[in-house]
């Protein structure tokens, strides 16, 4: 599902003209169709930057990275966005779009694959009840708190049971009881046979549902199982 063999990026360092930063260097390793991975490692270590590359946002300095059986430096602008809507994918910013409600934001990816309205609606009030957000459907995202704006997000990267679950932080802005259940629904998915990568600071998280980690450190990337 995902192949990183000997990948390095680098990106152009603030307040050094010239000057370019490792963010990774020769990461080898791959998450098998159906896996579960976490991505940990400290602060600005690069686990945002990873993702970025499994999402096609950035490409690699270095290296041959593939994604569902696609060499992602050998895809076209066009190509990657097909791929990508194979992928439901929660960012750290939410980038819910203000003007859509919570319905219609949940909803989008539905209707990019143009799915019948009759179908969304089922699958979208389902979903938004499992959140805990079935009162919710017609409030704009800067009606809603953090942790609401980050249910939302979650629901719409999973409401269409994509074959590929990228989540960056995605209890960041939760309570305990809502952590709990996010984690039911993403591994409720996963035992469905979608492939799931959490990048997360929360190591207490980590021991309650263990599961081998991708850990980035000093820009090489060590997998502990």
């Amino acid at each position: 599902m995902i192949r990183f063999d000997d990948v390095g990026l680098k990106y152009r360092a603030a307040g050094r003209p010239g000057g370019m930063r490792d963010v990774l260097r020769g990461a080898s390793f791959a998450v098998p169709e159906g896996g579960f991975r976490w991505l940990t490692g400290a602060s600005g270590a690069g686990k945002t930057s990873l993702l970025k590359l499994i999402t096609l946002a950035v490409h690699p300095s270095s290296g041959t990275l593939e994604i569902m059986g696609t060499n992602a430096s050998k895809i076209s602008r066009n190509e990657a966005a097909m791929l990508r809507r194979r992928m439901g994918i929660v960012y750290q910013d939410f980038r819910l779009l203000p003007h859509l409600t919570a319905y219609d934001n949940v909803a989008l990816p539905l209707r990019l694959a143009r799915r019948a309205e009759s179908q969304i609606s089922a699958d979208v009030s389902e979903i938004l009840h499992w959140v805990g957000l079935e009162d919710k459907f017609a409030a704009k995202p800067d009606e809603l708190s953090g942790g609401e704006q980050q249910r939302i997000a979650v629901a719409r990267a999973v409401v269409s049971r994509p074959k590929l679950l990228l989540a960056d932080e995605p209890t960041g802005n939760l309570d305990e009881e809502q952590t709990e259940r996010l984690m039911l629904l993403i591994t409720s998915l996963n035992v469905l046979g979608t492939t799931v990568l959490v990048a997360t600071h929360n190591m207490e998280l980590t021991r309650r549902y263990p599961a081998t980690r991708l850990h980035i450190a000093y820009g090489s990337v060590d997998e502990q199982h």
